[in-house]
């Protein structure tokens, strides 16, 4: 075969060959799902724990990150006194209120 043919096969060849960017668009469809169905979520949840911080005020009972239940006694803007038991009184981080416990008899969400 002669240097013309083979560049005619190499032309037919590659103009059966898809576009280049249709390489990245299983990429693509994947990182959609991926933020769809676990980083969007998980914002969402992010948010709603940091509004619920937030409103932290006296009287409410909380769950700290280590596991303890206490009653709200004073908010400051960084910190959260708890009353964890009788006479027992501790201060913590509002980032690390992990959740408000609702009162007995409320509804749940």
């Amino acid at each position: 075969m002669n240097s013309a043919t083979l560049s005619l096969l190499a032309a037919g060849a590659s103009a059966n060959a898809p576009p280049a960017w249709m390489n990245f668009l299983p990429l693509v469809f994947m990182a959609l799902i991926f933020w769809f169905l676990i980083l969007r979520p998980q914002m969402q949840k992010q948010k709603q724990l940091q509004a619920k911080i937030n409103a932290i005020k006296k009287g409410d009972q909380v769950i700290t990150g280590g596991g303890f239940i206490g009653k709200v006694i004073k908010v400051d803007e960084n910190y959260v006194e708890l009353e964890l038991g009788t006479n027992v009184k501790v201060k913590a981080l509002r980032s690390t209120i992990a959740d408000i416990v609702p009162p007995p008899g409320a509804a749940n969400d």
